[in-house]
């Protein structure tokens, strides 16, 4: 029972900081119908932001850290957003389905490339937050981890206030169900656009920051949880950001699990990501749409 309890902890933890991420790219999909194919490198830039400024000033917390970071990659997408996708959304795209994808994987290559020339193939990782475990009753925790679920979980809540309690959000939620309808009452989808842009690579870049002292950071680091986060909102039902934080924990929860009760350990954590893809399968068997998404007609 101890054994369960520590796995489900585990998991708990870091489903918590997957659905964060995903979160970004829900928010991203969900406004401007658009799959965000650099949201990994995202995650990346946060890591190397964490870890360079840290170096810079060695003064810091390396917890005050984590919003800056975020805050570095969410003023790159909003750049990005207007000079490269505002057009696609301005009509001035003759394709902006192939478009969307061409430019965004385009990014992808570019920020990977650019951080291999500037840091080298090398891992990186930052200071960890706090050193040692933390003991949750009879579960072990370490202090990093733990750190970054509580924060995650802290900015998860106040996202969904924001949401759902403020002009914004609810302008937002606005633009997601009919821009049209949205423009016609005085919202400015265009801006709504860039705001859930630079919210959603700002989410992926903290999500990298909060990681990065637990398992360094490299030019691809980013590709394994882009490939979870794409998996998550389908599996919780594409743009629905409940089910973002529901697909986050499930995964988070069905890896751990699967990890420490897999009978051979020696090869458990290379099937770590299988498990997940395994649940996922199985929903969209019983449920295409996933979890709380709904027929279009």
């Amino acid at each position: 029972m101890e054994y369960f309890v520590s796995l489900s902890t585990t998991g708990l933890i870091i489903g918590i900081i997957y659905a964060l991420m995903a979160l970004g790219l829900t928010f991203i999909f969900s406004i401007l119908k658009v799959i965000n194919f650099a949201h990994g490198e995202f995650y990346m830039i946060g890591g190397y932001a964490s870890y360079f400024l840290l170096s810079v000033f060695t003064g810091l917390h390396p917890l005050l850290i984590v919003p800056i970071a975020g805050c570095i990659a969410a003023v790159f997408g909003l750049f990005f957003e207007l000079v490269f996708l505002r057009p696609m959304h301005q009509e001035r795209i003759e394709r902006p389905s192939e478009y969307s994808i061409l430019i965004t994987l385009g990014l992808s290559f570019f920020l990977m490339n650019l951080a291999l020339a500037v840091f080298g193939p090398y891992p990186h990782r930052p200071p960890s937050f706090f050193e040692g475990t933390v003991k949750l009753g009879f579960v072990n925790v370490s202090a990093d981890r733990l750190t970054a679920g509580v924060f995650s979980l802290v900015l998860l809540t106040v996202l969904l206030l924001v949401i759902q309690k403020t002009w914004v959000g609810k302008a937002l939620r606005a633009v997601s169900q009919d821009k049209q309808a949205a423009a016609i009452v005085g919202i400015n989808p265009l801006a709504m656009n860039t705001i859930a842009f630079a919210v959603g690579v700002g989410l992926a870049a903290i999500s990298g920051a909060l990681l990065a002292p637990s398992f360094s950071v490299t030019p691809d680091v980013g590709a394994v949880p882009s490939v979870r986060s794409y998996v998550i909102i389908v599996l919780g039902g594409m743009g629905s950001i409940p089910g973002s934080i529901l697909g986050g924990l499930l995964i988070g929860l069905v890896e751990s699990l699967g990890a420490g009760y897999f009978p051979d350990p020696s090869r458990a954590l290379t099937y770590k990501t299988v498990f997940g893809l395994v649940i996922f399968v199985l929903v969209l068997l019983l449920r295409p749409t996933g979890l709380f998404g709904r027929k279009e007609v």
